[in-house]
């Protein structure tokens, strides 16, 4: 243990802690622009300086460690104003227009201005501009990047993807794609995993706002919105809402007063996937035990567009079910088409999800399922245009008949939630009866890598489930290698699943994806149904119009081919 004291108080702490973490410990704030534990802790912004006695400069307190005997100020003036000068440094770089920005009150840089009380810059302003395709489902603006490396080290050594770089020399120094490439032409699977640990707007998603509200005032449209499962554990954070308060329904009362004809939950087709995909995995499990070779779950975009460009020999290992979004659009367009009596093209289907990929997924058909998707902070971004009050909204319920969903569906939205889900639903199938709802709960939890095995169709079915892309390669070079030998794969390209999505709302620390998860698994506990193969509007839909999964018309409408993998703009 080492003796330190911070700010007046004396504290012990462990050999080798930051003196960031040991005044953490103590009950300082610091602030800081770059760092992110264990991830970037490089001290590239130099915003966490501290006055240490007996030292001529200030001291970087994100990776400097404590010294038996170390007296420390963290915010005397000498701190303060070398911390100033910093800040100044890194905005004379950096296009502060503020009120034009989707961080704007959102925003570390933003923060660490206003607290430190900069209301003069001595510096030329001379942001870097760069050219970026604004069409692009992610946006670039060069202008806003501080070079704090956050996007980097996040795509380097959580997702293992690489895709940013540093590029050029000395003033010239910035971030951008590595190897040269533009990113359309990279290996980028979307999962807007750089846009949300990104402190500033350097990084976001194409804003489709616009899209949206212009088919809400075109007369000749009926809007039709759906809501994802992790949705509905986020969407009031930005607003200060409780988690409690900040209900599904109440998202539907906003969304009805802006105007939407219909809005319907994703969770009617998570449990559509789940007939579908379940019914595919016992059909497919004879060949699947014979070569050792497991089924993949189809649902998460970033994930697909992961394995085509990694490991492309392995696609026909995916199962053939479109996601949720995908199907609830294929079902809108046709089923609930027929059900109001209009053609299919009178229908403008919106999704609102918490993932940046899900808008270049709506696109691999042609855009023929799903029209736009909006992230959960252009939800934000909706109701405040419309000048909607979250904490005065009323309860309404979703509409019918797409509106009804499980448990099951509901957990879609977490990591291992897909597994779980399914193997409920394909136990009734086999066996006629339901399991106990938690019967299959082994796949909870926010390991990167789980396993479990149970018994299926009176055989053992080993299923594995992964979250992030570097757990997700471990596990795919494994199955490679022959180390381990799966049935049924559930992979999410985000860290915990959905509701740690990059289209949901930012923080800067990363307790929310747990509390995410919580409401999810709360919602299922309490939810009257919890088997997919029970929602009575799914039974409805077969009943009338699909006949059983699997179906001829299933197929059509609920599935893509291989080959259309290839063909698929992915």
């Amino acid at each position: 243990m080492v003796n330190v004291r911070i700010n007046g108080k004396d504290i012990q702490v462990e050999e080798g802690t930051t003196i960031l973490a040991a005044a953490r410990m103590a009950g300082f704030d610091i602030p800081t622009l770059c760092y992110l534990k264990e991830i970037n802790e490089i001290g590239a912004c130099r915003v966490c300086v501290v006055e240490v006695e007996g030292e001529d400069r200030c001291v970087i307190s994100c990776n400097n460690t404590v010294k038996e005997g170390m007296v420390v100020h963290t915010n005397s003036r000498k701190a303060r104003q070398t911390r100033k000068t910093n800040v100044k440094l890194i905005l004379s770089q950096h296009d502060y227009r503020c009120a034009s920005c989707v961080r704007s009150g959102n925003c570390t840089l933003q923060t660490v201005a206003n607290d430190l009380n900069i209301s003069d810059m001595p510096y030329d302003i001379q942001p870097e501009h760069y050219d970026f395709d604004k069409t692009f489902p992610m946006i670039r603006e060069s202008e806003k990047c501080i070079k704090c490396m956050r996007c980097v080290q996040v795509c380097d050594k959580v997702q293992k993807m690489h895709i940013w770089d540093v590029v050029n020399t000395g003033a010239r120094t910035t971030i951008n794609v590595s190897n040269g490439k533009k990113l359309t032409e990279s290996d980028c699977t979307l999962c807007g995993q750089c846009i949300t640990h990104c402190p500033v707007g350097a990084l976001r998603e194409r804003d489709d706002v616009g899209i949206a509200l212009d088919a809400l005032e075109n007369d000749d449209l009926i809007t039709v919105v759906q809501v994802a499962p992790a949705v509905r554990a986020a969407w009031g954070e930005n607003f200060g809402l409780s988690k409690e308060f900040a209900t599904a329904n109440r998202l539907v009362g906003g969304l009805k007063k802006i105007g939407f004809d219909y809005v319907f939950d994703t969770v009617f087709s998570a449990d559509l996937t789940i007939m579908e995909e379940g019914s595919e995995l016992l059909k497919r499990l004879p060949e699947i035990k014979a070569s050792k070779k497991p089924m993949f779950t189809s649902c998460c975009p970033g994930w697909v567009k992961f394995l085509k460009s990694q490991y492309p020999d392995m696609v026909t290992r995916l199962s053939t079910a479109k996601s949720p979004q995908q199907m609830f659009g294929a079902i809108t367009k046709s089923y609930y088409a027929e059900l109001l009596g209009v053609p299919p093209e009178k229908i403008f289907c919106i999704s609102i999800m918490p993932c940046v990929s899900k808008k270049d997924e709506c696109t691999w058909d042609g855009g023929k399922d799903v029209d736009v998707v909006l992230t959960t902070r252009e939800l934000q971004r909706l109701f405040r245009a419309y000048y909607i009050n979250p904490a005065a909204l009323d309860e309404v319920p979703f509409d019918a008949p797409l509106g009804a969903g499980t448990g099951a569906g509901v957990i879609f939205g977490v990591t291992g939630g897909v597994m779980e889900a399914a193997l409920r639903s394909a136990y009734y199938l086999v066996n006629n009866e339901n399991p106990q709802p938690d019967a299959f709960k082994a796949v909870r939890g926010m390991d990167g890598w789980k396993e479990a095995s149970f018994e299926l169709a009176g055989q053992e079915v080993k299923v594995a489930v992964a979250s992030g892309l570097s757990n997700t390669r471990k596990l795919i070079e494994a199955i490679r290698s022959g180390q381990v030998v799966y049935d049924f794969v559930e992979i999410m390209a985000c860290p915990g699943g959905c509701i740690n999505g990059g289209g949901q709302p930012i923080h800067e620390e990363g307790t929310h994806i747990q509390e995410r998860a919580n409401v999810l698994y709360g919602l299922d506990q309490h939810n009257n149904l919890r088997y997919s193969h029970e929602n009575p509007e799914i039974i409805q839909c077969y009943k009338d119009y699909l006949g059983q999964p699997l179906s001829h018309k299933s197929h059509e409408l609920l599935h893509v081919s291989y080959e259309a993998y290839e063909k698929y703009n992915i």
